[in-house]
């Protein structure tokens, strides 16, 4: 039984049956930002966490970065090893919050994807993974959905239901996914209590699918 943080699998495969992306192909500035102002190597290994259908891994590669991009979505893996089959093996499914590597990354990244998970347990477990899996003198980011003051949470037990949604390709029903959005002060105490330092912070956004997102840039 697939766990409630994966119904994007099916909302992907709903789209791309229709031959779209479900997300527009514009990069998260401030992934090559960090990449760049913290001196991340081009020999250096980086991991994306939930790379969905590869917007930032793209960018990533073409600017000559050692990335292993990551998606907890089988779906969004093989769009990505479709869409750039030069890439092919930089991609592959994990499940960070059950699953473990045998590596240890440089820089770890992952844009708008704690947002999606409401239990406490499984937010943790995201941070944990980070923390476990990044070098000594290793570097994240995290992004998080949220202006830093407006809270919602969804109910996991209706992922997958069926929503009625518009899409540049039309009107069209696609699993439901879900939602937590936290306060700031809420957002580093979730970090800081998993061992990750945070070095840097702030609202940024990436357009046209955020408007607003949380930052943090943390080491061990």
């Amino acid at each position: 039984m697939k766990k409630y943080y994966e119904a994007y699998d099916e909302r992907y495969k709903t789209i791309h049956k229709k031959g779209y992306s479900w997300a527009e192909d514009v990069k998260t500035p401030v992934v090559l930002d960090v990449i760049e102002k913290y001196g991340v190597g081009k020999a250096q290994k980086i991991l994306e966490i939930g790379c969905g259908e590869g917007r930032d891994a793209r960018a990533v590669l073409k600017n000559g970065y050692r990335l292993s991009a990551t998606d907890v979505s089988s779906e969004a893996v093989s769009y990505c090893r479709a869409l750039t089959p030069e890439y092919a093996d930089c991609f592959f499914v994990l499940d960070c919050l059950s699953g473990k590597l045998s590596e240890k990354y440089d820089f770890i990244y992952s844009v708008a994807v704690v947002h999606m998970l409401t239990e406490d347990c499984d937010r943790d477990a995201f941070y944990r993974f980070i923390y476990e899996h990044l070098n000594k003198n290793g570097t994240a980011l995290i992004c998080s959905m949220g202006d830093g003051e407006l809270k919602i949470r969804t109910d996991k037990d209706e992922a997958f239901s069926l929503r009625r949604r518009e899409h540049r390709s039309g009107a069209l029903e696609v699993a439901a996914t879900t939602c937590r959005t936290v306060t700031f002060s809420e957002f580093e105490s979730e970090i800081t209590k998993n061992g990750l330092k945070i070095t840097e912070k702030g609202l940024t956004s990436s357009p046209p699918e955020f408007d607003s997102l949380m930052y943090a840039v943390v080491k061990k």
